[in-house]
C-alpha cells in the first residue's frame, strides 16, 4: 500500500524494498533485521559473559535452545489472536515463512525458555537475566527497523519535526505520521547504553534486570 518514505525535516526520501529474492526464495528484510539484532545481542553477551559469571559455551547453548522456543511461541501468540485467518486451514499455522510473528509471544517464550534452561543447567537465573536484559535492548533497538522496511507500526498523524511521510500508492497522497519505530529504537538504545554503564558497577545478581 505504501511506497516512498520521507522525512521532510531531514531532507530524506527513501523507497527501500521490503524483500528480495534469491532463486526461489523470498527473503523479507523484516526477518533479516530481527536476525541481525539477535546476532548483535549474542555477540555482546559473549564478550561480557565471563564478567557476569557464565561461560560462552553455556551462553551459546542457551541461545540455541531458547531461540527456536521463542520463535514457536511468537508464532503461536500471533495465530491465537488471528485465528479467523487460519480457522479454515489450521495446518497453515505451520507456514511460518508466510509471515506472522508477535513480539509479545517471543518475549514470553524466551522468558520461560531462559528459566527452564537455567534450572536444567543449574545456572544462577538472576545473573543470566542481567545479561539477557542488555541483549534484549540491543535486539529491540535493531529489530524495530524491520517495521521501517515494512512501512508499519507508525503512530498517529502529525506535523512534528520528526514526521515520517508515507506515499499511498493507490491514492498518490503522502500522509505524515509519528515514526514510532524510530522512537522505540532510540529509547531502547538509550536504555542499553545506560544499563551497560551501570552493569560495570553491578553489586549483586539481578540488579540490572530485577532492580
Amino acid at each position: 500500500m505504501y511506497t516512498e518514505i520521507s522525512f521532510p525535516s531531514l531532507g530524506l526520501t527513501l523507497n527501500p524494498p521490503s524483500s528480495f529474492e534469491i532463486g526461489p526464495l523470498t527473503i523479507h528484510l523484516y526477518g533479516v533485521v530481527i536476525a541481525l539484532g539477535l546476532v548483535l545481542a549474542v555477540v555482546y553477551a559473549c564478550r561480557r559473559s565471563r564478567r557476569f559469571g557464565i561461560t560462552e559455551d553455556d551462553l551459546l547453548d542457551g541461545v540455541l535452545w531458547v531461540t527456536p522456543f521463542a520463535i514457536a511461541c511468537a508464532r503461536a501468540y500471533y495465530c491465537a489472536f488471528s485465528w479467523p485467518h487460519y480457522a479454515d486451514n489450521p495446518i497453515s499455522v505451520l507456514y511460518i515463512w508466510e509471515g506472522g510473528l508477535a513480539i509479545y509471544g517471543a518475549v514470553l517464550g524466551a522468558a520461560v525458555g531462559v528459566v527452564v534452561f537455567c534450572k536444567i543447567r543449574k545456572i544462577n537465573l538472576p545473573m543470566v537475566l542481567d545479561l539477557v536484559a542488555l541483549g534484549f535492548l540491543i535486539g529491540q533497538a535493531m529489530g524495530r527497523w524491520g517495521n521501517f522496511f515494512n512501512r508499519e507500526a507508525f503512530g498517529a498523524e502529525t506535523t512534528s519535526f520528526l514526521r515520517m511521510g508515507l506515499l499511498n500508492e493507490r491514492t498518490g497522497v503522502v500522509t505524515y505520521y509519528h515514526p514510532t519505530f524510530l522512537y522505540e529504537s532510540l529509547w531502547n538504545l538509550a536504555g542499553f547504553l545506560l544499563l551497560h554503564a551501570l552493569s560495570k558497577k553491578r553489586q549483586y545478581d539481578g540488579q540490572i534486570a530485577l532492580g
